[in-house]
């Protein structure tokens, strides 16, 4: 038995034996599947293989265990799954199985989007990102399909400007008091800075997820210097707590 085989056979008992994998639906697994997705990337984050290793076969488990309730129902197998893949990918790369010579990284990326746009039969060429993805990570999604047919600024210079037009009309917005304008700018002066983030070639979530971590660092720096003591933490002034936060910016790099 190899071990992919070993796997499946592994979920089978399971999901005969086990009372709680035997009454989960594809529904009740989509949390699991969503954070796991987010410890690989934690693990990568942290270059911990060992982790990697382990999180990785996490989310195998999770495309096993969805196989598994569709093969039960009848509607297809992992081994389908596996056969579906492959067929894309060969499909979706001329250039490497039908020998299509002299395509560069980005004409390779277009004529995926062509392709998959024509499988998947859509009306819309942003019909297939997501609503569930986080919204930072769809902005960047949603900006890279377009600027896929041409639709984009030329330079992160551009979008540095028109991030500034955005900043301007959030101030007249908040000047005025209308709340909803305000709003609403915030919002377009967002998605402008995810526009000069991909100009830039950063990914917004990765950058939003180091400020995170970043705050969490220094965070916790104030919480040890205070003893990990709640009490003392509420009771802190705020110019002590600043006072802090500046030691930290300076102690950790």
């Amino acid at each position: 038995m190899d071990k992919i085989d070993q796997l499946l056979h592994i979920m089978s008992r399971l999901r005969r034996e086990c009372p709680w994998d035997a009454r989960q639906t594809h529904e009740s697994l989509k949390r699991y599947l969503l954070e796991e997705t987010y410890e690989v990337m934690e693990a990568i984050d942290s270059k911990s293989w060992e982790a990697l290793k382990c999180e990785l076969g996490d989310i195998l488990l999770q495309v096993v265990f969805h196989s598994a309730l569709a093969e039960e129902e009848n509607k297809f197998s992992f081994n389908d799954v596996v056969e579906a893949i492959s067929r894309k990918m060969i499909k979706r790369h001329p250039h490497v199985f039908n020998k299509e010579k002299g395509l560069t990284a980005e004409k390779v990326q277009q004529n995926w989007e062509k392709q998959k746009h024509k499988e998947e039969s859509r009306r819309s060429l942003l019909q297939g990102i997501s609503p569930a993805m986080p919204a930072l990570l769809r902005a960047q999604r949603l900006q890279e399909k377009a600027a896929a047919v041409g639709f984009d600024w030329s330079s992160a210079a551009q979008v540095k400007e028109k991030l500034r037009e955005e900043w301007l009309e959030f101030l007249e917005a908040e000047r005025q008091a209308q709340t909803s304008p305000e709003r609403e700018e915030l919002g377009d002066m967002l998605f402008t800075l995810v526009n000069y983030i991909r100009k830039k070639e950063w990914v917004a979530e990765e950058l939003l997820q180091q400020a995170n971590n970043k705050f969490i660092t220094r965070f916790n720096y104030i919480e040890k210097k205070l003893n990990h003591d709640v009490e003392k933490l509420h009771e802190a002034s705020l110019e002590e707590l600043d006072r802090l936060w500046d030691q930290a910016k300076k102690e950790i790099e």
